[in-house]
Parts: C-alpha cells; sequence; structure tokens
C-alpha cells in the first residue's frame, strides 16, 4: 500500500481536499459525523470529475464509431495476411494512421479515471487504520470514522472480521449485507451499460471479431467488479456506482441523441425526427441539422434507414438540404398552382389490348380504309339492262386459285393462298 500511495501522492491531496470542502457543506445540512455528509461529498467529487471528462468521453465516442467504420478493412487485412502476423500488424498501424484512429482512444475515460479511483481508495483506507492523509487531519478522521452508511462504514468491506467490524462500530451482518448489495447494483449497472451499447447503439450491418469481443466484455466487466469489489471499502463502492450510473444514464443520452449509423437506435432516432419535421416542417435544432445534413452528405452510401428517412420526406413534399435544413421540395409546388388549386392531374396510360384485340382491330382499319366506288349515273345509263345479270353473276363467281374464300379471316394472312396438296388415296 505504501508503494500505491507513493504513486498517487500527487493526487490524494487534491481528492482528500475536494471531499473535505464538499463534507463542509453538507455537514451544514445533515450533521457532520452523518453518512449522508461524507457519502453525498464522495458522490459530488464523483460528478466533479465525470463533467470534468466530458471531452474526453466526447473523443471516446468518436474513436469508438471510428473504429467500427474500420472493421470490413481490418477484417479484410486479417484474411490476407492472417500467416504473417508483424505484416497485419504493420498494416493495421498502417490503417490507423491514414484514418487518423487511435484504438486506445476508448479507453481514455477508464484511463483518466484511474488515478482518482485508486488515490479515493487510498484515503479510505488510512481512515480505517486510523492514520490521517491530504488535508483530513484528526478531528476530520474521528468525523469520518463515525459515519455510516445504511450502518456500514465508510471504510468498512466484504471481507472485514467481525473484530474489525466491531472496532468501526458496526455489525459484520450488517457490513456483509450493505456490501453485497452495494457489489450486485455496482456489477448490474455495469453490465445494463454494456448491454444496451450491444443491443441498441453498434451497427448491425457489420459482422467482426470486435462484435464478439465486445459482447465477450459485456460479461466479463461485472465478474470483474463483483470478485474485486468484495475488497472496496463501502466509500470507493459508493464512488463506483455512482460512476457507473453516470456513465450509464450519459449513454442513454447519446443513444437517444446522436446514435450510431445502421444501428436500432438510429432507425428509431430517425423515426421519431421524420414525425418531428412533417410536424413543423423544418429541422428545430443545431443537433438536427447536423444528423440530417451527415445524411445528405453521404449520397449513395446511405444505409437502409437514411435512405428510408430521405424517402418518407420526398413524398411529404419536403428536401433535405446540404446544410441540414428541409424546405418544401419543388416537386411538390409544381403539384399545385399559386392559388392553393391543384394542377392539371397526370394523363393516364392506355389499357394494354391483348393480341387477338389488337388483330382484329388492325383488319377493321384495314377494311374501312380501303374505299368502295359508288356508281354514277353514267355508268348506270351507259350499261344494257340485259348485260346486268351477267355481270352480277361474273362478280359472284370465285376467282381461280382463290379456294373459294372472298375475303381473309381475321388473325389469317392476307393475300393469294397456297393450295392445299391432293390427299393421295
Amino acid at each position: 500500500m505504501d508503494t500505491i500511495a507513493s504513486l498517487f501522492s500527487f493526487i490524494t491531496t487534491p481528492v482528500s481536499w475536494v471531499i473535505v470542502q464538499f463534507h463542509s457543506v453538507y455537514g451544514a445540512l445533515f450533521g457532520a459525523d452523518t453518512g449522508w455528509a461524507w457519502g453525498l461529498s464522495i458522490v459530488s467529487l464523483v460528478i466533479l470529475i465525470r463533467i470534468c471528462l466530458i471531452p474526453l468521453f466526447v473523443k471516446q465516442i468518436k474513436a469508438t464509431r471510428a473504429m467500427q467504420t474500420l472493421q470490413p478493412e481490418m477484417k479484410k487485412i486479417q484474411e490476407r495476411y492472417k500467416n504473417d502476423k508483424q505484416r497485419q500488424s504493420e498494416e493495421m498501424m498502417k490503417l490507423y494512421k491514414e484514418t487518423g484512429t487511435n484504438p486506445l482512444s476508448s479507453c481514455l475515460p477508464i484511463l483518466a479515471q484511474s488515478p482518482f479511483f485508486f488515490a479515493l481508495y487510498h484515503v479510505l483506507n488510512s481512515i480505517a487504520n486510523n492514520d490521517t492523509i491530504g488535508v483530513i487531519n484528526e478531528s476530520l478522521l474521528e468525523s469520518a470514522q463515525k459515519a455510516h452508511i445504511f450502518g456500514a462504514p465508510l471504510a468498512a468491506t466484504f471481507t472485514n472480521t467481525a473484530a474489525e467490524a466491531q472496532a468501526l462500530d458496526a455489525s459484520i451482518t450488517t457490513v456483509r449485507i450493505v456490501t453485497a448489495i452495494m457489489i450486485v447494483l455496482m456489477s448490474a449497472s455495469q453490465f445494463y451499460t454494456q448491454r444496451q451499447l450491444m443491443t441498441k447503439n453498434v451497427d448491425t450491418t457489420v459482422k467482426t471479431p470486435f462484435m464478439q469481443q465486445q459482447k465477450m466484455l459485456m460479461y466479463i466487466f461485472p465478474i470483474m467488479f463483483a470478485v474485486f469489489g468484495i475488497n472496496f471499502p463501502v466509500g470507493v463502492l459508493v464512488y463506483w456506482l455512482t460512476t457507473n450510473v453516470w456513465t450509464m444514464g450519459q449513454q442513454m443520452y447519446v443513444i437517444h441523441n446522436n446514435p450510431t449509423p445502421g444501428s436500432k437506435a438510429q432507425a428509431a432516432y430517425l423515426e421519431r425526427l421524420f414525425k418531428h419535421v412533417t410536424h413543423h416542417g423544418k429541422t428545430r435544432s443545431r443537433g438536427e441539422r447536423a444528423i440530417v445534413k451527415a445524411i445528405v452528405a453521404k449520397g449513395r452510401d446511405r444505409n437502409e434507414y437514411e435512405r428510408k428517412f430521405i424517402t418518407g420526406l420526398s413524398k411529404e413534399g419536403l428536401a433535405a438540404q446540404a446544410d441540414g435544413t428541409v424546405v418544401k421540395s419543388e416537386a411538390s409546388a409544381v403539384a399545385t398552382a399559386e392559388d392553393g388549386t391543384p394542377a392539371t392531374p397526370k394523363r393516364q396510360q392506355p389499357k394494354r389490348q391483348t393480341k387477338a384485340q389488337r388483330q382484329s382491330g388492325s383488319a377493321k382499319t384495314a377494311d374501312e380504309a380501303e374505299p368502295k366506288p359508288e356508281p354514277t349515273s353514267l355508268s348506270k345509263s351507259d350499261e344494257p339492262e340485259d348485260a346486268k345479270p351477267a355481270a352480277a353473276a361474273k362478280k359472284a363467281a370465285p376467282k381461280p386459285g382463290a379456294g373459294g374464300r372472298s375475303k381473309a379471316q381475321s388473325g389469317q394472312r392476307k393475300g393469294q393462298q397456297r393450295p392445299k396438296s391432293p390427299s393421295k388415296k
């Protein structure tokens, strides 16, 4: 423990000073020796640290999404150089350098919290050993030792013996019940945080080994918290439970307002955004404009949910612009006149006819187009009356080679027909 103290001595004093400042505020409200005063001081320390780490959290989100985008390329490199690990590592580093990504960026918030975590652990352990540390003097040390959270002292652990718990003015049964409940809550919050990340905010179109690793971490981290949690003092369990709850709420906010492209969370977000935009006729906030701008910039590379969103806007007579705004599209302006009256409807296409209908129609058209000679008074006067019956008989007689057919029936070939060959007897 002395080695850890020497490693984190540069931050132990600031952490103890922050706790004392918060304790002076809460002590005036709840009493200086109460567990509420010291417990809320630790909770406030967590909140202050997490607020300072928000820029790192934003960087973590960008790094995680960049890693998800690179998964297909990473998989190709792994398959291409599966027998050459050195070349595989070189190509991976080259890919990271070209795209400006860093795999360690997703671990920045956890790494940044580690010094504060170990500093707080050493502060609470010193209180349990009746040692002053940082700005915590004798009077503050005595006050912290009297503080209990639901009957468990701040410095008590699950592995304490009955004598150690009695020295801290507590029952070993109470200490173990309180610490066990806090360990379960701490592990459950960690599991839920990782689970909602995997089920809602992951691109479902990408299936890579990275996804399998994330699923494994979803179960490994809660088990690690449960195993190591039995050695954490109650104050450290308060710290870690608070930071897990903060992470869970922070992640829920990001998933709800800025989901990963291609994830189920994006489908739900675009559905909500579509209702808001169609109701108001425009994007209402900077975040909405940023989302629409990113979708428009993708062009043909849009995923299924983004294409559905753009198509839905078009059907409603709206168009997304390159700057993220939504305006009334020109297609809807053509559909209505300036005075608001509907424009002329589109001409309907004629129904398609069958082959028999087309052939009968063409034959009928040809018959109607053939001119029929009209008898004149001159022809009637010049022709003798006794010649009329002979002319009529000649006209009625079939021509040779016509096969006894005066007209081609519908659907048959016109013109002279080939005579049938006589059947052989």
